[in-house]
């Protein structure tokens, strides 16, 4: 009916409005030529001003209908805000149409930011603060400043650190935002809770600085920081945290809880019988972008690269290594040493039969999850409509141990109440079901396969499964090669995954258990993967004579080779190159020694220094501190003469070790205090003269 009269207002009006210009026009007509370009600017005005009328009346029509449309699921769920352009980029008018009062902002790099985020957004409504999910990247933060013309209004930032304390990608203008700018938020309330990792040096620096400058330009901190380890158990901080954040928003705005536990479905199901023109099989974002390729490549947009060279690198034992080979020849896809190769796995086969027959469902089913919120702008979870057997396989991960919220969630569908309430008391925050989550879950070890067959009764939904299970991520391994030595392929190197569990079951890496069946064979057809490039930090010197020190043992020598490539390539190029020092340590000569010819041959070249630790080689184990620790007058020589230093491994225990050896040099060459060993190393780190690439 609005429509019909929409219609009619509208024909009425272009009626009467063309009736008035034709009898001017011929007024015009009468007036001579003189005058004809005045008439041709006043009938473009006027088309204008009755394309506005026109759209006016149907915008405000369209909202009427929407109001009526959205029936009882306007109250429940978050929306997902991912804005598109500049002209939607207003998260407070998002707001104010959609009656919230809550924001929740995060910084992600693999999806746990995001997933935090959603979940408080989502219990916003037990508290009568409905909630909005959003992107910093893809709003106007300077609109923070308005935020507060929202009554009861809260903005809650979920921010991980990554790399050596850089805010992640979708963060960085936001981060850079607050310590450049000076607005005045006085008036914003807020709360942070921070995802790091407590083995890297800059734990959690990003979450600290953008708590204490929200509070520096005026806000209003409504509740403590929260800061995650990942390295523990980032899901007990989260819901410790969580469960006292709730009490205290309360508090702060006079507000109670329903005290309802409700369980929320962000997306509806719609199955097809008959498969639609348009599915999905496994592509990011563009349909058939995996077929139809184009450039650039990236995240959303990954080059299918063939495998050119996919060889064994240890020479004995029961553990691999590969050494594998990409062709990027026909991408326009650049790199340089010390980059990332970012690699899209898929799960493995078994798993996602089992997942099928666990859930009881066909998995060539074809369905679409659809956002029960129209205003979002996140309509699906992850590319629809496609097979479950595809979203299984491609776009969620299946292999990770689950968070409380899919445990509670779970329980749910259990027939037994014994199982139900196991599954229940582990979601909760009792300090019995933290425990349980603890010893049954993470020191376990069980994915979700693996709680599926150990709760038979358990008979989950499997589109609920998709909705809850978090996407799928791509593989990241330091660059083996250098583009002045091989522009035209990529080099990985990578040990396979594979152990066994508390439980008596077998493990396996989802990206190295993949990789190492793709060998390729000349009488066969090309073995690709999807893969883009990230942009490290992670440099050689820019003057080549500068010298350097490279410790890296096992995999961790990935960047350093390309690195020593790099290096070669400026000696044969007449370039005089300084001192190439790398410490590289494994456990025997004989068995995981890798790249050791290549090395070898730089060292007879001149051009390498090599520094080598066989910790199971002798009675007594060597690592590659202990030669540090020796080799005290060589480091502090180096540093003094402008030299840099690199480290690559594991983070957890090496590079902490490494770095205490360090600066215990430091201090006994340089003849200083602890405090001024800490100051100089501090310093070489700001000048990029120190640089990591760990993780743990």
């Amino acid at each position: 009916m609005a429509l019909l009269l929409s219609s009619w207002i509208s024909g009425a009006i272009m009626g009467s409005i063309m009736d008035e210009v034709k009898a001017d026009v011929e007024a015009q007509q009468m007036r001579g030529a003189s005058d004809s370009l005045f008439s041709t600017i006043d009938m473009i005005l006027l088309a204008l001003i009755i394309g506005g009328v026109t759209w006016w009346l149907l915008k405000r029509n369209s909202k009427k209908d929407n109001s009526f449309s959205n029936g009882k699921s306007y109250t429940i769920q978050p929306t997902s805000l991912t804005m598109q352009n500049s002209t939607d980029n207003s998260f407070v008018k998002k707001l104010q149409s959609s009656g919230r009062s809550l924001v929740v902002f995060y910084g992600s790099q693999t999806g746990t930011g995001e997933e935090f985020a959603g979940r408080l957004a989502k219990e916003g409504v037990r508290y009568r603060m409905k909630g909005m999910v959003a992107d910093p990247e893809e709003c106007d933060m300077e609109d923070l400043v308005n935020l507060k013309n929202i009554p009861n209004s809260l903005a809650v930032f979920c921010m991980a650190t990554y790399g050596e304390g850089d805010p992640t990608d979708n963060a960085m203008e936001f981060y850079e935002w607050l310590q450049n700018g000076d607005a005045d938020l006085t008036g914003l309330n807020y709360a942070v809770f921070g995802l790091g990792n407590k083995t890297y040096e800059h734990y959690n620096e990003v979450a600290i600085y953008i708590d204490k400058r929200l509070e520096e330009l005026g806000a209003t901190r409504v509740y403590e920081l929260g800061l995650g380890d990942d390295d523990a158990n980032i899901e007990d901080d989260f819901i410790t945290w969580k469960d006292k954040f709730w009490p205290a928003v309360c508090e702060y705005f006079g507000i109670e809880s329903t005290g309802e536990d409700i369980s929320i479905r962000q997306y509806r199901l719609e199955e097809y019988e008959d498969a639609p023109d348009r599915v999905y099989t496994g592509e990011m974002a563009r349909l058939h972008s995996l077929k139809n390729q184009r450039p650039p490549y990236d995240a959303k947009n990954p080059y299918l690269a063939k495998i050119t060279v996919n060889r064994e690198l240890f020479t004995s034992g029961d553990r691999h290594c590969m050494h594998i080979e990409f062709d990027i020849e026909d991408s326009k896809m650049r790199y340089d040493s010390g980059d990332h190769l970012a690699v899209y796995p898929v799960n493995n086969s078994e798993l996602v039969e089992k997942i099928g027959k666990l859930c009881e469902k066909n998995l060539d089913t074809i369905f679409s999850l659809i956002n029960t919120d129209e205003e979002s702008s996140k309509k699906h979870p992850f590319p629809c409509p496609c097979s479950y057997r595809t979203a299984l396989t491609h776009y969620l991960d299946i292999t990770q141990n689950p968070r409380t919220h899919v445990l509670k969630e779970l329980a749910e569908y259990c027939s037994d109440p014994a199982e139900k309430e196991k599954l229940k008391l582990m979601a909760s925050t009792s300090p019995e079901g933290k425990a349980l989550y603890q010893k049954w879950i993470i020191e376990d070890n069980r994915n979700i396969v693996h709680i599926l067959e150990d709760t038979p009764s358990c008979k989950p939904a499997l589109d609920h499964l998709c909705e809850l299970l978090p996407r799928l991520q791509p593989r990241y391994y330091s660059i083996s090669s250098s583009p002045r030595l091989h522009p035209s392929t990529v080099h990985a190197t990578a040990v396979v995954v594979e152990y066994k569990t508390p439980t008596g079951r077998i493990n396996k890496g989802v990206a190295t258990t993949w990789l190492r069946e793709k060998i390729p064979k000349e009488d066969q057809a090309a073995l690709t993967v999807p893969i883009f490039i990230r942009k490290s930090q992670f440099r050689l010197p820019t003057k080549p004579q500068t010298p350097i020190i490279m410790i890296g043992p096992g995999t961790g020598v990935a960047p350093f080779r390309g690195f020593i490539q790099e290096r070669f390539s400026s000696k044969e190029d007449g370039k005089q190159v300084g001192q190439t020092v790398l410490y590289f340590g494994c456990r025997k000569k004989t068995e995981d020694y890798i790249y050791q010819a290549e090395f070898e041959k730089y060292e007879n070249n001149g051009l390498l220094t090599l520094k080598l630790a066989f910790s199971r080689d002798q009675p007594q184990k060597v690592y590659v501190t202990h030669l540090l620790e020796k080799d005290a007058d060589l480091i502090w020589n180096i540093f003094e003469n402008n030299g840099h230093l690199y480290i690559c491994g594991d983070a957890k225990s090496m590079a902490v070790d490494v770095r205490n050896v360090i600066l215990r040099i430091i201090q006994e060459k340089g003849n200083m205090t602890e405090e001024q060993a800490q100051a100089y190393y501090k310093k070489m780190e700001t000048q990029k003269r120190i640089s990591m690439d760990v993780w743990s």
